[in-house]
Order: C-alpha cells, then structure tokens, then sequence
C-alpha cells in the first residue's frame, strides 16, 4: 500500500491532536507508522502555519496550551484521597524541629493540613494557601516575599529567590506538572520554577510529590530530574514512574 503523502499524513495528524486535545510524538510515529524525524517534521511544519502548539516531547491544539492546567479551584476538588495520602507520606518523612520548605500547589496545601503539631516545625513557604492552613500556634510559619502569581496564592519574583537563597532548609517539598519517562521532571511557569530549584539547593534533601496522573502528562519546561530527590512521593500503590504511566487516568 502506498504510503500517504506528506499533506494527506499532516492533515490526518492536525486532526488527530484536535480531537485529543495532545499526543506525544511517539504516538504520533506509531499511528503513521513513519519514523519520529518524520512526524518531528510534520509537526514543526503545521506549528509554522500556525495550525498546533509544540510541547515538549508532543504536540498540542492552538488554544489549548493549558488544557491540562485546571484552575486552582478546580484543582482542590480532584483526587482529594490521593493527594491526602502524599501528604502523609511526605509528614512521615519530617524530623521534628526541622527547617521545611513546603511549595505551592493543591498537594501541598494537603501536606499543610496534615502536619503533625508534635514536629513543631518552621515552615518556609511561597503559598498563601500554604500559609494560611497551618495553625501558627504550633508551627513557626515564615512567608516568603513576593508579588502574588496567580490564583493558586503563589508568592513569586526576585525578592521570592532572593530570600529563599539566603536559607539553608533541612528539607523540600517540592510539586511539578509532570514527569516524563525519562525522568525528567516538569512544569510550566518559568518564575515558579526559578522558586522551586532555589528551594532544591539550599535543601539537604528534596522530596517530589505528584499525584500518578502527572506521569501521563506533559509540560514545557524542565525543572529537575527525578534522581535529583530523595525520593518520589505518589500514591499507594504506584511505587515507579513506569507504574504510573502504565495505567495513569
């Protein structure tokens, strides 16, 4: 049979990532069965006219960059038990007395609420949600500087690095986007992820929390890599990234 032509195979893939809303490169490859610098090519081509939005690793449909970004609100009321158990494991790991930096994102505000006043802990965040679900008269809170990002109640900026960086953390939790199978580790919003990797290097060690979904998903700019945590904290059992991919909602 012969193989489409590049026009019939391009419009076919425009359709594909309307209809998806996002599809990986791979998969792209695999349906066309052409290799991956071909549909690489492909791909690149409908972006400069404009067609599609390139991700890393991906592609998606104009318009639609944030389709895996919910809103803040939105965000609270999804995999409520998940994120619970995160923050439980991510507590457990906790010394008392310890210096923490606790990251902004739903998951972390479920690690918020889930502190043990026992730890006595002083807790480093950018998050006014964060913040605000802490009770003060057991744990030492210290809300970093900053000009408010978004909805989420995130502190970001220069001033957020700059004190940040001045900090020497027992340990940080830290919340991404996505992960990759690579291990690459992703997120969206560059000032957020200059906050995030400042968190990283004062930090004697750094947790990743991540719900398994964020194992199926993709964002644009990297933010570390999983080998650069202690561990990756997800929920029961999904005890690997290729067990989160494997079956991820």
């Amino acid at each position: 049979m012969t193989a489409p032509s590049a026009s019939r195979r391009r419009a076919a893939i425009l359709a594909e990532i309307e209809a998806r809303g996002f599809v990986t490169l791979e998969a792209l490859a695999e349906s066309f069965s052409v290799s991956m610098q071909t549909v690489r090519r492909d791909v690149i081509a409908l972006q400069a006219k404009g067609l599609i939005e390139r991700f890393h690793g991906g592609a998606g449909a104009r318009g639609r960059i944030d389709f895996n970004r919910l809103e803040h609100t939105a965000k609270r009321a999804l995999k409520i038990e998940e994120k619970a158990e995160i923050a439980r494991q991510a507590v457990a790991r906790l010394e008392a007395g310890s210096f923490v930096y606790i990251d902004v994102g739903t998951t972390m505000e479920a690690v918020a609420a889930a502190l043990d006043a026992s730890l006595r802990l002083t807790v480093i965040t950018n998050s006014l949600h964060v913040a605000a679900r802490i009770d003060p008269g057991q744990h030492d809170i210290r809300l970093l500087p900053g000009r408010v990002g978004g909805a989420d109640g995130s502190l970001v900026g220069e001033d957020t690095v700059l004190a940040l960086r001045a900090m020497r953390l027992d340990m940080a939790l830290i919340g991404c986007s996505a992960v990759e199978p690579d291990g690459h580790v992703m997120d969206f919003d560059p000032g957020k992820i200059a906050i995030k990797r400042t968190a990283m290097s004062v930090a004697r060690s750094s947790l990743l929390l991540a719900t398994r979904d964020k194992f199926a998903r993709f964002a644009r700019l990297e933010l570390a890599h999983r080998t650069d945590f202690a561990a990756v904290l997800t929920e029961a059992g999904c005890s690997s990234e290729s067990d989160c991919s494997s079956d991820a909602v």
